[in-house]
């Protein structure tokens, strides 16, 4: 890098591909690991948190030092490329990290990821959904250690091959278990997590939702517990919903008055395939769905995934980062996701159109919670 280049750098401070360290210390080890599991990144060693120019020390071993340092206590074994470079008579070190391929790196078995301009320890959910990603898959697509087939309704299976053959105009000429080999649904003949959530037989004890009417915080007048399939759980969902929503009859020219709900059942039905396609199954915790005069709550376990944040959700920003693959693709497969990525955003603008509030998001580690 040219010196020009560097004093740029300084002069924007520290980001979340650059940071400081007036020295070399496992913290920068930290950082190269949390650099290799984000998007890359650059450590400049001799300046210190003020953006201050300090200068190290160097002598003929110390950067093959510093090279074994990191080669040796990451897992897979960082290398990365570093430079020595002199501005104004001080020396200075520039550490060239890379993305890592095969994602997550880690520092004596602690894995970092960076957020901003710091680093964070990652959490083991954060860990496991990392690596997945990085292999392009996903929880759902693994064989389920619990359950087998013969959990699964294989007139379900067949109801799914009849939307299937409906959206894709064309004839599956496959036995029922044959055709979601074919899809990857199930694997090998095994039954995969996402295949059991998609066709389990006598409910599943993972994916339950709780649906309640409520007067006030206290004072419930009617609920709903469902544990099905999630092709069923989208339409018992909607139509509890709908059973509890106020509808005004608007009087038009044509034959037939038209049903105006308080809120726009579209965007409901959005949401709530959203709820079931991005929930962690792997939560101990279950999905709840109050419904109140004023407003309807979707909550949800299961953080944003991958990379995405707050901000760029609500602008928009951002590429389709799902957190079950399987799942997603066999409700595309049907027609019931039309786009992948583009729900949150159909939400605001049914909204929008519909004359309603806009909707709030309320985010956490392990939660997401959609108010309407």
């Amino acid at each position: 890098m040219t010196e020009k280049e560097i004093k740029n750098i300084i002069e924007q401070g520290e980001t979340e591909t650059v940071e400081f360290k007036q020295s070399f210390t496992k913290s920068v080890i930290e950082t190269v690991v949390a650099f290799s599991n984000s998007k890359g990144g650059k450590v400049l060693i001799g300046i210190n948190n003020n953006s201050e120019l300090k200068g190290v020390s160097l002598t003929e071993e110390t950067i093959q030092k510093w090279l074994n340092e990191i080669k040796q206590n990451t897992t897979p074994q960082i290398i990365p490329d570093i430079e020595v470079l002199k501005i104004t008579s001080i020396t200075i070190v520039i550490i060239d990290v890379k993305e890592y391929p095969v994602k997550p790196v880690n520092y004596k078995s602690k894995y970092f990821k960076r957020h901003q301009n710091s680093n964070h320890l990652m959490s083991l959910d954060e860990i496991s959904n990392m690596h997945l990603q990085t292999i392009n898959s996903s929880w759902d697509y693994y064989p389920d250690t619990i359950n087998s087939i013969n959990d699964i309704d294989i007139e379900k299976v067949n109801l799914f091959i009849k939307k299937y053959e409906e959206k894709h105009k064309t004839k599956v000429d496959y036995a029922a278990l044959d055709f979601l080999n074919l899809k990857n649904i199930l694997r090998d003949n095994k039954l995969t997590y996402g295949a059991y959530l998609l066709f389990v037989k006598n409910g599943s004890f993972v994916s339950d939702i709780q649906i309640g009417r409520f007067k006030t915080d206290i004072t419930i007048i009617d609920t709903l517990s469902i544990n099905d399939d999630l092709f069923t759980q989208l339409d018992e969902i909607i139509a509890f919903i709908k059973k509890h929503l106020m509808v005004e009859l608007v009087i038009t020219s044509k034959p037939q008055h038209t049903e105006r709900y308080d809120y726009p059942l579209e965007a409901i039905r959005e949401i709530v395939i959203n709820m079931l396609v991005h929930r962690d199954y792997r939560s101990s915790n279950g999905s709840i769905i109050k419904i109140y005069d004023d407003r309807i709550e979707f909550y949800n376990p299961g953080g944003l995934y991958g990379d995405l944040t707050l901000e760029n959700l609500l602008n928009f920003k951002y590429s389709s980062q799902t957190r079950n693959k399987l799942i997603a693709d066999a409700f595309k497969e049907i027609g019931v996701i039309e786009k992948y990525g583009s729900g949150i955003k159909r939400i605001f603008t049914i909204c929008d159109n519909y004359g309603v509030i806009p909707p709030k998001i309320n985010i956490n580690e392990n939660s997401f919670e959609f108010i309407l």
